[in-house]
């Protein structure tokens, strides 16, 4: 399995894509500092900056952004292949279609994860380094903040690993279609600001559960019918 994810990496085009993954962490850095300074500087009644556990209820939900990072594979790794027709040498290999879409969709997982692991990383850092400048959040972050933050750092990059899977059954394999790809992961991962914005109070860790639940079954649906919606 290593080996077909491997070849996955060796076949991507790789400058393309980590320029698309600097892209959206040089924008995710700055980010919770400018809404902080910035868009909330005149609403009192918005208190993300009051502590940096407040500041992480605002960081979280912004590195959902990386679920245009797991679009943008899909298409990479499996609407692109279909369209240009390679993918037959793939389905061509002596291993059943199903072990290769596992292995593509380890691939994409593993890229979403990491790539979103170093957001997290980056954008902390950055909150820190500017917060010393602008003086937005007060104090310093504690131990127990620290660990806080690395804890929900490595559980929301696997949630948005696993959600940023939700387009592939229907827009990956199925229809093979790039801007709904696009659409859908913009949807959500601006799901929460839709429900906010219609009145909709909803726990986000549960939210985010549902997300990920709902990439799963996109994999499974993908595996279990790529013999059949697979033919080029």
């Amino acid at each position: 399995m290593m080996k077909l994810i491997e070849l996955e990496w060796k076949k991507l085009e790789r400058k393309k894509v980590i320029g698309e993954a600097i892209t959206y962490w040089v924008i995710l850095m700055f980010l919770p500092i400018f809404f902080l300074k910035v868009v909330f500087a005149d609403m009192p009644m918005v208190r993300f900056g009051e502590s940096y556990t407040a500041a992480m209820d605002l960081m979280l939900p912004m590195q959902m952004g990386l679920l245009l990072f797991g679009a943008s594979l899909i298409n990479h790794v499996f609407i692109e292949e279909y369209k240009n027709k390679t993918i037959a040498l793939s389905f061509g290999y002596p291993l059943s279609r199903k072990r290769l879409v596992v292995a593509k969709v380890l691939f994409i997982v593993l890229g979403v994860f990491f790539g979103t692991l170093v957001s997290f990383v980056l954008s902390g850092i950055a909150t820190y380094a500017l917060n010393q400048i602008m003086n937005v959040i007060p104090g310093t972050p504690t131990v127990a903040e620290l660990m806080n933050y690395a804890v929900r750092m490595v559980i929301h990059s696997i949630v948005v690993a696993l959600a940023s899977l939700t387009p592939l059954f229907c827009f990956g394999i199925w229809k093979r279609a790039v801007i709904p790809t696009v659409i859908c992961a913009i949807f959500l991962a601006q799901f929460p600001n839709f429900l906010g914005m219609m009145g909709i109070t909803l726990n986000l860790d549960f939210l985010y559960a549902v997300l990920s639940v709902l990439g799963v079954v996109s994999v499974l649906l993908s595996v279990k019918f790529v013999n059949i919606l697979g033919d080029i």
